[in-house]
């Protein structure tokens, strides 16, 4: 396939700044910012500043993908034909079943086109080991999902409508530990906080099942030191799955090497963490779109394909 047919957001999975639109101020609220924030403020008797922590300055938003014109779609049968298939699926989907699979590696390279321009690029994106890549779409509950072989070229190339794609709970654990690893005898120097984050995370993972409520341990308020971090890391083991969210800043997900256990690290725009915390859930809230986010994908595609569909009820 070639490269130019593969959305933008493959191999670019990179902890840059948020893509999306920033919120714009009135002339009244440009007014006041001149009154607040870094700089603004007189320095203390003691000579100390106040020091604002960077917040994320970006917000996604919905961008409705820029649709072609009618005309310049005919003889485009077999995409619109995919993508009225992906609008049904939208329809039935109901959370907490399995996403429904589409598989469009057959197109070609024009029906394959328009597929691409009407999805879009969306909010999440993630990489399973060497094997897997998945985009969302500018449409929630709608993933782009390439799948490749041990040689790096592509093997399959298929659209999932689910709130998350299907290897996230098929795959991410399925070569993983069944617990959280015991804790050694003799602590390495530097050590203090961790085995006892540890003897919690042991619990409450040894009890979780699918459904629970997520408990996440924030370790950014929590006293750690680098060694106790590397701890942390090296008893939870390396996972295989990453996934990067910009719905408000930068959040990056990764897996740890044990089942259902996460790391949720959110970045500012300067690419600085402002919150690391570990979660244990079998599929973290931050990747998943919500029922009433398939609702609304379905009303904006039915929008956008309406474009497409002759009076007379036959695809041009």
């Amino acid at each position: 396939m070639s490269k130019d047919l593969i959305p933008p957001a493959f191999g670019s999975l990179g902890n840059g700044a948020a893509n999306g639109f920033g919120v714009g101020l009135g002339s009244s609220s440009s007014a006041m910012a001149g009154l607040t924030g870094p700089g603004t403020q007189p320095v203390d008797e003691d000579g100390q500043v106040l020091d604002y922590m960077e917040m994320p300055r970006e917000m996604a938003t919905f961008d409705p993908p820029i649709a072609p014109e009618p005309e310049d779609t005919e003889g485009m049968l077999e995409g619109k034909a995919r993508m009225e298939l992906i609008l049904d699926a939208l329809r039935a989907y109901r959370v907490g079943n399995d996403a429904t699979e589409i598989d469009i590696s057959d197109l070609e390279a024009q029906d394959l086109g328009l597929v691409n321009q009407l999805l879009g690029e969306g909010e999440v994106s993630l990489v399973f080991s060497d094997r897997l890549q998945a985009q969302e779409s500018v449409l929630a509950g709608v993933w782009r999902v390439l799948h490749y072989r041990a040689d790096g070229t592509l093997e399959r190339d298929c659209v999932e409508i689910g709130d998350f794609p299907n290897m996230l709970r098929k795959d991410t654990f399925a070569m993983a530990r069944e617990k959280v690893a015991d804790l050694d005898e003799s602590l390495p120097q530097g050590v203090f906080n961790a085995p006892s984050l540890l003897v919690e995370l042991q619990d409450k993972q040894a009890h979780y099942k699918p459904g629970d409520p997520v408990h996440s341990i924030n370790l950014t308020l929590l006293p750690q030191t680098e060694e106790d971090l590397g701890y942390l890391t090296a008893k939870l083991g390396k996972g295989s799955t990453i996934i990067l969210s910009r719905g408000y800043g930068n959040c990056r997900v990764s897996s740890t090497g044990t089942r259902n256990v996460w790391w949720v690290q959110y970045y500012n725009s300067q690419d600085a963490i402002i919150l690391n915390s570990l979660e244990v859930i079998d599929i973290p809230e931050v990747v998943a779109a919500a029922q009433e986010d398939i609702e609304d994908s379905a009303e904006r595609l039915d929008e956008i394909l309406s474009l497409y569909r002759p009076e007379a009820g036959e695809l041009s």
